[in-house]
Parts: structure tokens; C-alpha cells; sequence
């Protein structure tokens, strides 16, 4: 059962906040090491099915799956140099964020506001309407009953697994990013990134589709960034749309409350950690976005009497949290449309 708001602490014990503030430090090692190794597997990948793409399509598609796995591994990287986590230099997460986004079609800087956005309007039910949330974004069940019986309609096939999890995903990442959405014309810098990054992809691929053909530049790519889009998008919902995820008013909101009761813990197995770049431990995230993804799991680790009461969900438990799509505000708990 969700636990009831008087158990939710606003705030964690200073003793305890310090201790997961020295998680916080990037380790220069480690970043280098996590940057040349997932680059590196990359680019290798990257050879090995252009190679095969004159040999076998079917060994191509094979190879699609680790390649889209270390997408979303790159993903992971430019959303924590998004965090200024990374590096400890501001301007080499900068960098390498540019860099990551060649490869994930995110544009850096605007990825970078928006989702700064969402760390302080997750779970917040005074908060909610950005377009960029919409993965986590909900309902209440009396704000869905109120609606229109054509309203509630459109409602449920907007929230229809099948096009939030697999129709959409390919099209935000292909095509909605390829513009700034949900930019205001002020926000200059972010609306270049999109542009700029448009340009860059410009140079990269005509040069490939030149060489190799466009029929085989679609085959290399197009099948892993599917991949990547969908498995990305899942990640990001499924760790704050679940049963027992906590809704709050304003009032009742805070950091540590949202983290903690708001946001999942995905046990995955090492395989699948490592290609995630363990944001499966996505309530330390929340708790202290400046940690790096290398040492989320430490921290957990670190801290199991604070991390006791978030919810942890396997892969059986997390393919099902699609399902649930509305806030039972009375019984407080994620619940299904009603049949």
C-alpha cells in the first residue's frame, strides 16, 4: 500500500543529507573512462553494421541492439553533462553534452531547460501541463470524470500504451526535436541548439549517404534510433508513473518527498545497468540531480535506511506501469481507466 502523507518527511535528516552530498563529486576517472569506453563501443558498432549491411540485413538488424542500447547508454551521459554532473568543469560538460547530442538528435541546450523544468514540477499536481512532461503527467480520477464522455475519449487514446510507448517515442526524437517546441521566442540559445544541431547532423550523414547509399544509411541507423527512442521514453515514464507513485498539492510538495515516494527504483541486471547508465536509481536523481550516473548506485547503496521506503520494481513490475494513468487522490495511488 502507498504510504499516507503524515509518514513523508519534507526534508531528510541533515546527517543524512550530508552523507549523500559526498556522492556528489564527479570522479575525473571515471567520467574519462565511462566517455572513451561507451564512445569507443560506439564508433565499433558503428563500423561493424556498415560492414555488414553489404553482407546480411538481417545481421545488421541483430547488431541494432546493442547499438540502440548504447544510444540510450549516450543519452544518460548528455543528460548528466545537462546536470553540469558529469565533468567538474562547467564548460567540458557543455562539450561533451554538444557531442552526445549528434548521436541521441537531442538538442543540448534546449534539452538542457526543459528538463531542469521538470526536476522542480514532477509529481506536482499544481504543476503539471508541460508538453515536455507528458510521460508523467496525469489526471486526478475527478478531473477525468468531469470531462465530456468525448473528451475522456481522446484522453484514453492519447494515454494508449501502444502510442505513448511505441508510435511516439521514433516521432519526438526524429521529428518534434528537430524544431524547438515549447521554446519561447526569449530562450535564443536553446532555439540555435536545435538549429545548430540540425546543421551538424547535415554534415555528418550527407557525407555517409554518399558514400554508402541512403538505403543503407537507413538500415545502419534508423532501426537502433527506434529502438533507442522507445527504450529511452519507457525508462523516463515507467520510473514515475507507477502504483505507488505519490502525487502532491504545492503545499505538500517537496524535494525529497517527490523523490522519494514519487520516483522508482528499476532493479535491472548488470547488463541492463550498464547500457542505462544506472538511471534506473532514478530517485537518488531526483534527490541530488548533481550526482553523476556512475555513482547513483554507491549512494543507494550507501543509504539504505533513507532509500527504504521507494518503491523498487523489476522488469515484470515496470512492463506493466503503463496501465496506470490516473491519480486516486482519495486512496492515494496511480490507478488504470476506469473499464
Amino acid at each position: 500500500m502507498p504510504h499516507s502523507l503524515p509518514t513523508m518527511p519534507r526534508s531528510l535528516d541533515p546527517a543524512e543529507q550530508a552523507r549523500i552530498r559526498t556522492f556528489q563529486a564527479p570522479l575525473h576517472w571515471r567520467a574519462i573512462w565511462q566517455m572513451v569506453s561507451t564512445f569507443g563501443l560506439y564508433l565499433a558498432l558503428t563500423v561493424a553494421m556498415y560492414a555488414s549491411a553489404r553482407l546480411s540485413v538481417w545481421l545488421t538488424l541483430l547488431l541494432a541492439l546493442p547499438y540502440s542500447g548504447v544510444m540510450v547508454r549516450i543519452f544518460i551521459l548528455q543528460h548528466d553533462c545537462g546536470h553540469n554532473s558529469f565533468f567538474a568543469t562547467p564548460s567540458h560538460n557543455r562539450m561533451l553534452g554538444r557531442v552526445c547530442s549528434l548521436v541521441t538528435l537531442t538538442p543540448f541546450a534546449w534539452w538542457r531547460r526543459v528538463h531542469a523544468r521538470h526536476h522542480v514540477t514532477y509529481n506536482n499536481l499544481d504543476r503539471r501541463g508541460c508538453p515536455a512532461d507528458f510521460y508523467t503527467d496525469c489526471l486526478t480520477i475527478a478531473e477525468y470524470e468531469a470531462l465530456s464522455p468525448f473528451k475522456r475519449l481522446l484522453y484514453r487514446l492519447s494515454y494508449n500504451p501502444a502510442l505513448i510507448h511505441l508510435l511516439q517515442p521514433p516521432l519526438v526524437f526524429l521529428v518534434l526535436q528537430r524544431v524547438p517546441f515549447d521554446t519561447p521566442k526569449s530562450c535564443m540559445a536553446e532555439r540555435h541548439s536545435a538549429y545548430a544541431l540540425n546543421l551538424a547532423l547535415l554534415l555528418v550523414f550527407t557525407p555517409l549517404v554518399y558514400f554508402f547509399g541512403l538505403k543503407t544509411v537507413l538500415l545502419v541507423h534508423l532501426p537502433a534510433l527506434i529502438l533507442a527512442s522507445i527504450t529511452g521514453i519507457w525508462l523516463f515514464s515507467v520510473q514515475h508513473r507507477f502504483e505507488a507513485s505519490q502525487w502532491f498539492s504545492k503545499s505538500e510538495w517537496s524535494q525529497a518527498r517527490a523523490a522519494l515516494h514519487g520516483t522508482s527504483y528499476l532493479k535491472l541486471p548488470f547488463i541492463l545497468r550498464w547500457f542505462s547508465a544506472d538511471i534506473g536509481v532514478h530517485h537518488i536523481h531526483h534527490l541530488h540531480p548533481s550526482i553523476p550516473n556512475y555513482r547513483l548506485q554507491d549512494c543507494h547503496n550507501a543509504c539504505p535506511q533513507t532509500m527504504a521506503p521507494v518503491t523498487t520494481l523489476t522488469i515484470a513490475e515496470a512492463l506493466k506501469t503503463p496501465i496506470f494513468a490516473l491519480w486516486d487522490e482519495t486512496n492515494r495511488r496511480m490507478v488504470p481507466f476506469p473499464a
